[in-house]
């Protein structure tokens, strides 16, 4: 039985659809071109639809006609069907559309659907755990010449994002951050912006269970210097035909990579492994963001 993941919106159930009709293409010894021809559709839809692109239109009677050129069984016809439909289910960053890239709208359906995220970040705090005016500082610095209403709208969208931390159902994500000696020690230019940041990085950690910060020292070349900021993403299990694959996301100024190949994973699992080892246990990196709290003037700790 295929099913999505709660939380997921059509992000997930496009993404296993895609998986499923691109691994029955693949059975059959169909191309792509064989496909597209054979629905009388575009070559850039079928590439998109089993790339699970938010943005493609997903129709019904299409995966009908897939499914029986591929030869795919009448029960998983139905259950790729069914699946069809809840690529129509919207989630709630829809309603952002204006303010979200395309390429982050795949990202956030699958933060939401994910059980574990495990991130390193070498100068910024992730936008998970950022207090307001540091994610005011960094839209600003980022978009300075977007209108204010704008910057506004980016700013409840991470708000949103962030409330997957404190949800009931499905339980929130364990969150793993590893943060840059520089990230922690950043000057913002905005009067207690960063005091106001290292306290919700303690009180997060604190109040959260699922929430572990940890510090990097400053130190040498190691692995994450070349791997830079990336994410990786662990969903939850199910059958083994339906558990969504890991995927790592690595973001830069025009976009962002998407990759969930196992060698792939199994690099970035290294570079994670080499972190880990290098990086502050939890009580050292608390110590460690208290004492900077005191260097920025804070003495109520």
């Amino acid at each position: 039985m295929v099913e999505a993941i709660p939380g997921s919106g059509s992000t997930v159930p496009r993404r296993q659809l895609g998986r499923f009709l691109r691994q029955y293409r693949d059975a059959a010894g169909k191309t792509i071109k064989d496909a597209y021809e054979h629905i009388e559709c575009s070559q850039q839809k079928i590439w998109r639809l089993e790339k699970g692109d938010p943005n493609v239109v997903v129709k019904s009677t299409e995966v009908k006609l897939l499914c029986d050129f591929y030869g795919v069984p009448d029960d998983v016809k139905e259950a790729l069907v069914s699946l069809s439909k809840e690529t129509k289910v919207k989630g709630w960053w829809h309603a952002y559309g204006d303010v979200i890239p395309e390429w982050f709208e795949l990202y956030v359906g699958l933060e939401g659907a994910a059980s574990r995220l495990r991130t390193y970040q070498a100068t910024l705090i992730p936008g998970l755990l950022q207090a307001h005016a540091y994610i005011e500082k960094v839209m600003t610095s980022t978009w300075p010449k977007i209108p204010t209403g704008e910057i506004e709208r980016r700013i409840q969208v991470r708000k949103e994002r962030q409330g997957l931390l404190t949800r009931n159902f499905p339980p929130p994500p364990q969150l793993d951050v590893i943060l840059a000696e520089a990230a922690v020690r950043a000057r913002v230019d905005v009067a207690g912006a960063m005091q106001q940041q290292l306290w919700h990085l303690l009180k997060a950690s604190e109040e959260l269970p699922h929430v572990k910060v940890r510090v990097l020292p400053s130190m040498g070349p190691c692995s994450a210097a070349s791997a830079g900021n990336f994410t990786i993403l662990t969903f939850p299990a199910n059958d083994r035909a339906n558990t969504e694959p890991p995927t790592v996301y690595s973001e830069n100024v025009t976009g962002a990579l998407y990759l969930d190949h196992p060698r792939e994973i199994i690099i970035y699992e290294q570079v994670w492994a080499d972190l880990e080892n290098l990086a502050l246990d939890e009580r050292d990196s608390k110590e460690m963001i208290t004492a900077l709290l005191k260097d920025l003037g804070d003495t109520s700790s």
